[in-house]
């Protein structure tokens, strides 16, 4: 993922009405469905659809972060989107550790359950996905956001492909081994946003320098 990271400077205008639209209708999106998957994770007992409740939950609190920056220079989009990528660092290492604790029990999640929900996030992540397709060339700040959303999107599909794997197995291995690949995920994402981040932070310091200097004391 970080091979595609780009750094494309913008300004408060691209960040247009529709735009706020659409994150807000992600807002929405994410936090209903961190309330279901969180539910259906426990009730099930898949540690992939708790783990992919916690990463709707960070989406949701990443989206209001990203709405109250909108209108703010590029070095506060910037620090927002620092903030994003240690967030999915933290989500992807929690998902390793509360995977290897799942293999540790030996618990072998409801497939059903699995599945369904899994379809369910799928939908609204494809949905949310294909709104923020034409802004995923942005700044650090939009590709964060876009990063998420195309992430969540993979995981739903290897939750999905999980639940059949359990029901023909009867083990709990498909569900850890999702886990884990939507762990890397996060981790792979939240470091490209970082550097991304890094880079731009660095050129506002630039610029910033310059203009100090042009300026007589």
């Amino acid at each position: 993922m970080s091979a595609h990271c780009h750094n494309h400077a913008t300004d408060t205008s691209d960040y247009t009405p529709r735009y706020r639209r659409i994150l807000w209708i992600a807002l929405v999106v994410n936090a209903a469905m961190f309330a279901v998957e969180l539910g259906a994770g426990f009730k099930s007992g898949s540690v992939s659809l708790l783990a992919d409740a916690i990463d709707f939950f960070g989406d949701a609190a990443n989206y209001a972060v990203t709405l109250a920056v909108l209108s703010m220079g590029m070095a506060w989009r910037s620090w927002a989107a620092v903030l994003k990528g240690f967030s999915m660092l933290g989500f992807g290492l929690f998902v390793l550790g509360k995977t290897a604790w799942n293999a540790s029990q030996g618990v072998t999640p409801e497939a059903i359950t699995m599945g369904t929900v899994g379809l369910l996030a799928l939908i609204a992540n494809v949905t949310v996905a294909a709104l923020l397709y034409s802004y995923r060339k942005g700044d650090a700040n939009m590709r964060s956001v876009w990063l998420c959303s195309r992430n969540d999107a993979l995981g739903n599909v290897a939750v999905m492909l999980a639940a059949l794997g359990v029901a023909g197995t009867r083990t709990a291995w498909p569900d850890l081994a999702v886990a884990l690949v939507m762990a890397l995920l996060a981790i792979s994402g939240g470091w490209s946003v970082l550097r991304q981040a890094r880079t731009e932070l660095t050129g506002v310091a630039a610029v910033a320098g310059d203009h100090g200097h042009n300026h007589p004391h």
